[in-house]
């Protein structure tokens, strides 16, 4: 048998691997690997545990803001039916001072009319008086003056006590 370049190139190979058995780095390369194995994993169910951690923030995120759109709807609904409540209440108001301003004018009104004929009575009973004093005293003597005037003054003190009630 002749020993040639091959038959050293596999007695080399085999003390290369019987080498690499002694000195135990295939366990090595193997423990190597499943601490690897094992940092992945623990970074997985690390990213897992945040992505869970996340996923509640974030609902709960959610349930505020859906909560604080709700809460504003109620607001702005409650701030439009005050508003218009408050609207109709402003109105109602202007439209009862109103009636109590026009009622009271229209109460002026009659009091100053009232009050205008009775100065215009109370002038007129005045001129015919001075009149009939007048007409009496150019055209009567005083005797038949005294008692005519007496007469009537009477008769006018019961005109004006009937206009007056």
């Amino acid at each position: 048998m002749t020993i040639d370049a091959t038959f050293w190139v596999a007695i080399s190979f085999i003390i290369f691997i019987g080498g690499l058995v002694y000195l135990k780095i295939p366990q090595k390369i193997n423990e190597i690997l499943n601490k690897l194995i094992l940092d992945i994993k623990n970074e997985i169910d690390e990213s897992e545990k945040l992505r869970s951690e996340a996923k509640i923030l974030l609902d709960k995120a959610q349930n505020k803001l859906d909560t604080a759109q709700a809460d504003g709807k109620e607001i702005l609904e409650q701030t439009k039916k005050d508003s218009d409540r408050l609207i109709i209440e402003m109105n109602d108001k202007f439209h009862k001072s109103s009636e109590i301003k026009k009622n009271l004018a229209q109460n002026k009104i009659i009091q100053m009319k009232d009050a205008a004929l009775k100065e215009i009575k109370d002038v007129s009973i005045k001129i015919a008086v001075e009149s009939v004093k007048k007409i009496i005293n150019t055209s009567v003597d005083k005797s038949k003056l005294d008692s005519l005037f007496d007469r009537n003054l009477e008769e006018t003190k019961v005109a004006l006590k009937k206009i007056n009630s």
